[in-house]
C-alpha cells in the first residue's frame, strides 16, 4: 500500500509523531509536529521549540536518564508533559526505512549535527505516524565522521528483556545499513536540509487531550 493511502499532507499540516513503549502497546512519547515535506519517498516534519510533548518519567517524576542504567528500564514509570527545548528539531524519515534522521541547530541557526534514531519504520495514520524506538543511535558530524550512541542503553534493554536476541540483531543490521548510507554520504545528508528554515507563520502545534486515543492507524 502506498504511504499516502490517506493522501499526502501539505506543508504546514500539524501531525503527531508517536512512539509505543518497548515491551507493550501503550504510547509513551508524543510530539506534535508540522509537516515540511510529504512525498512517496519521505516525510520531513518540524518539532518547534516550546511544543508541549509527552514523555516517560519515573513514577516519582524523576527524569528517566537520572536513574542508574542498571534499573533504568525496570523502575515503574509514568507519563509527563513538558515543553520541547532548544532550537527545535527537523526529522527526516524515508518510508519503510528503520531509522529517522534528526537535524539539530544551536543558537542563531548554527548547524550542530545529524542524529540517526534507529526505530521501527513509521506507520502512517490519518493524524500522524507511529513507531517504536530501538535504543541504539548514531551521531553524524559535519566533517562526515560518525559514532555509535547509547550502546550501553541498547545492551541494558536487551538484558532487561525489552527486546529479544533476534530483534537486537535486526537493529544492529539496520544500524550497519545506516552507517553505509552515512559513509556514502547519501540522502538525507547530501540534501542540504541543514539550510532549511521553518516558515515563521507556522504556529506551535498543540498537544490534543486525546493524543493517545486518536483514530486507528493505517498500515503503509
Amino acid at each position: 500500500m502506498s504511504p499516502h493511502a490517506t493522501g499526502p499532507w501539505p506543508p504546514g499540516t500539524q501531525i503527531l509523531w508517536r512512539y509505543r513503549e518497548n515491551g507493550g502497546e501503550r504510547f509513551h512519547i508524543c510530539r506534535p509536529m508540522t509537516v515540511v515535506q510529504d512525498t512517496e519517498e519521505l516525510l520531513a516534519a518540524w518539532l518547534a521549540p516550546g511544543t508541549r510533548c509527552v514523555k516517560p518519567v519515573l513514577a516519582d517524576g524523576t527524569p528517566v536518564h537520572h536513574e542508574p542504567l542498571a534499573t533504568r528500564y525496570t523502575r515503574p514509570r509514568a507519563l509527563a508533559r513538558d515543553e520541547w527545548y532548544g532550537m527545535g528539531v527537523l526529522k527526516v524519515a524515508r518510508w519503510g526505512q528503520p531509522w529517522s534522521v534528526w537535524l539539530w541547530w544551536e543558537e542563531d541557526w548554527r548547524f550542530a549535527h545529524w542524529y540517526v534514531n534507529l526505530e521501527e519504520p513509521r506507520v502512517r495514520w490519518s493524524g500522524g505516524v507511529d513507531s517504536r524506538d530501538h535504543f541504539l543511535d548514531i551521531d553524524v558530524y559535519r566533517d562526515r565522521t560518525w559514532r555509535w550512541r547509547d550502546e550501553d542503553e541498547f545492551a541494558q534493554a536487551l538484558e532487561d528483556g525489552l527486546m529479544d536476541a533476534g530483534q537486537a540483531a535486526r537493529v544492529r543490521e539496520a544500524g550497519r545499513a545506516a552507517v553505509a548510507v552515512i559513509e556514502e554520504w547519501g540522502s538525507p545528508f547530501k540534501d542540504a536540509w541543514q539550510d532549511w528554515r521553518p516558515d515563521p507563520r507556522w504556529p506551535v502545534p498543540a498537544l490534543p487531550a486525546d493524543w493517545d486515543r486518536l483514530p486507528e492507524r493505517l498500515r503503509a
